[in-house]
């Protein structure tokens, strides 16, 4: 065999190693340019993105990376608004469209009282003191909740009270601003969102094209006067108009987060029907993610939402103070006696029960009632039949006296650590007239554009009703909270919010003027669902939100 010296044996392998060597290098970097090809086509989360961009680098993921997240996670996320991006308008478009699919109303079950409350049941307005509440079960116990071990847990002992102003204030400047949409619709957690020192009544109502929270067809408690798309009102773009507070935004209504801070906790709205007004709307926003079991009675209404124990509860009460019938000094029976410095004992027996109360009152101080104050009648609302005696108080007078009573018995009760959100008296819009007397809000298709025409009668009433807050909160002793929600200036802008003559489905109705230029029966106070009222709950849930912050 012939021998391979040393030399002859490199000579031999050297091309070999040089051909592996080549083809190792040749797939390195094939495999580097494919991957390098696939990463910048699609990079994958923050790693990546830092990789590319720099940690602190302003410029952010393309739409489809940023949408790019799990069902849970897309949950707590909200997109924000910009004015000019369509994007984000479709996508927030496209999930009303989803939400309003959701869950329909719940039949009768264990425990639930049978069918809508709403349906079917008369119109609270009338001289009962009691909600109408159709064949609900009479005597139906409170139901256990869960709750937190300590009721201070969401709202803690310290208390700031909010003292406001008698009147108005400074005016706010351009009130309404056209534009594609709200840049309102941000994340809670954001720290420039509606933080704890912002005003939130001095602003501009915003066009906003995300539209309402929810349709009138995707909820079924909708009081049918109230349901104004139902009632065949032709226009639609009172709906689209968002809230923003000059130096901060308010977050767009999340459902789901308002059910989690309210978590075993129950909101109650007590007063007249606006309160009404104010619940239902709370509860159309509420529906669009889980629809309650409805366990009322006809003491008060009461939604229960089972994923959270949340309760919303709704108790009539007129005036908020004590109301008797019976025959007093020379008031006969039948007249409706206002014992201004007695609180309403009908909700007041329950208010141990409630977290959150929002209070709503003020317009039944124009219906015929008779004035009683320490044991004495001191005067009286369309009905005075001595002419002889001196009035001593009038209506206006008589509303700011019951609103200081009912917030001093609430403000001093031994054992209530709730928070007590006052709205402020709620506009309404009759022009040329009184409701009975040919006024009228027929036409107003969008937010009332320049200076406020003032209102004499409803300043007033703010001014007494704001004396009042302000006198009960310097009596407060408990740990409970009372806060004003100062919505009379704000709404007073929204003409275009009520139903006007679109109060039923009636096809025959009358809606246009007569030849006699009179206008027909139209509702110019309460507020049209969906519309201006959903605003009043976003509200509450920001005073909610920063309580449970303080």
């Amino acid at each position: 065999m012939k021998s391979v010296s040393l030399k002859d044996w490199q000579k031999t392998l050297y091309p070999k190693a040089l051909l592996s060597i080549i083809a190792s290098v040749g797939g390195l970097a094939l495999f580097l340019l494919l991957a390098s090809t696939l990463l910048v086509s699609q990079p994958i989360g923050s790693t990546i993105h830092e990789y590319f961009y720099g940690v602190n680098s302003p410029r952010k993921l393309d739409s489809e990376s940023s949408l790019n997240l799990s069902a849970s996670e897309s949950e707590h996320i909200v997109q924000p608004l910009v004015e000019g991006d369509k994007s984000n308008v479709t996508v927030l478009a496209d999930h009303q469209n989803e939400v309003n699919d959701g869950p329909k109303l719940v039949e009768s079950g264990e425990g639930d009282s049978k069918g809508p409350l709403i349906e079917g049941a008369k119109d609270e307005a009338s001289e009962s003191g009691h909600v109408e509440s159709g064949d609900l079960e009479d005597k139906l116990p409170l139901p256990e909740v869960e709750r937190s071990d300590s009721k201070n847990t969401l709202f803690p002992d310290s208390s700031v009270e909010g003292n406001a102003s008698a009147a108005f204030g400074d005016k706010p400047t351009e009130l309404t601003e056209s534009v594609d949409s709200s840049a309102a619709a941000t994340d809670l957690s954001q720290p420039n969102v509606a933080e704890a020192d912002c005003d939130l009544y001095h602003g501009k109502w915003i066009h906003d094209e995300a539209g309402p929270l929810y349709r009138n067809d995707s909820c079924p408690i909708i009081t049918q006067m109230q349901n104004c798309q139902g009632n065949g009102r032709p226009d639609k773009d009172y709906e689209n108009w968002r809230w923003k507070p000059s130096q901060c935004d308010i977050p767009r209504f999340d459902p789901k987060k308002f059910l989690e801070l309210m978590r075993g906790k129950t909101l109650a709205f007590i007063g007249d029907s606006v309160a009404r007004n104010q619940m239902e709307s709370m509860l159309c926003i509420l529906w669009q993610v889980e629809a309650p079991k409805n366990r009322g009675n006809k003491k008060m209404q009461r939604y229960y939402f089972r994923s959270t124990s949340t309760m919303i509860v709704r108790i009539w009460s007129s005036w908020l103070v004590h109301q008797t019938s019976e025959p007093f000094d020379y008031a006969p029976e039948g007249v409706t006696k206002l014992h201004l410095d007695a609180p309403d004992e009908g909700f007041m027996e329950y208010i141990t029960e409630f977290d959150v109360i929002v209070l709503s009152s003020g317009h039944w101080f124009a219906k015929q009632s008779v004035y009683v104050l320490n044991n004495e009648i001191v005067g009286g609302q369309l009905w005075w039949p001595d002419k002889s005696r001196q009035k001593k108080i009038n209506n206006i007078d008589a509303f700011g006296i019951s609103v200081e009573t009912i917030l001093t018995a609430m403000g001093t009760h031994p054992n209530y650590t709730g928070v007590t959100i006052v709205r402020s008296f709620s506009p309404d819009h009759y022009e040329g007239g009184a409701w009975n007397t040919g006024g009228s809000c027929t036409g107003k298709e969008r937010p009332l554009e320049g200076a406020l025409v003032e209102n004499g009668f409803t300043n007033i009433m703010h001014e007494n009703q704001v004396n009042g807050f302000n006198r009960a909160v310097e009596k407060k002793t408990n740990k409970s909270k009372l806060k004003l929600m100062d919505i009379t200036e704000v709404f007073s802008y929204r003409h275009d919010g009520h139903p006007g003559p679109y109060r039923s489905p009636d096809p025959n109705k009358i809606t246009k003027r007569g030849p006699d230029g009179k206008p027909p029966p139209q509702d110019c106070l309460h507020w049209c669902m969906p519309g201006p009222v959903d605003t009043w709950n976003e509200l509450v849930f920001e005073i909610i939100r920063r309580e449970s912050h303080d």
